[in-house]
């Protein structure tokens, strides 16, 4: 069974960093792009950041661009996020997807995406 499981979530003030990780199990995802999104109260959830199986390409929605970083570690099976300069509006639940198989694009919308994790928390104070 495959699984995706968020951590790193919590409170911190705005200005402050947080890191996201997101350990896969269940399969390998080498080949497989990897992405963020994010989804606060009362909005559609939406893409933050993608990357693709060898790292050669990464994306980035342009509310985070410059302040968040997407990285991977395929000998851990896992997927970070480090944000940084963080502002009130970047508060939401935060999810991992990874795509169902190989691709060399770092998609940024949701339907490319196969496996998804349960989320984890993000909220930053003013």
């Amino acid at each position: 069974q495959v699984q995706l499981v968020e951590s790193g979530g919590g409170l911190v003030q705005a200005g402050g960093s947080l890191r996201l990780s997101c350990a896969a199990s269940g399969r390998t995802f080498n080949g497989n792009s990897k992405g963020w999104f994010r989804q606060a109260p009362g909005k559609e959830r939406e893409f933050v950041a993608a990357v693709t199986g060898s790292s050669s390409s990464t994306a980035y929605a342009n509310s985070v661009k410059g302040r968040f970083t997407i990285s991977r570690d395929n000998d851990k099976n896992t997927v970070y996020l480090q944000m940084n300069s963080l502002k009130p509006e970047d508060t939401a639940v935060y999810y991992c997807a990874a795509s169902g198989t190989y691709t060399p694009i770092a998609y940024s919308t949701e339907r490319a995406y196969a496996y998804w994790g349960q989320g984890t928390q993000v909220t930053v104070s003013s």
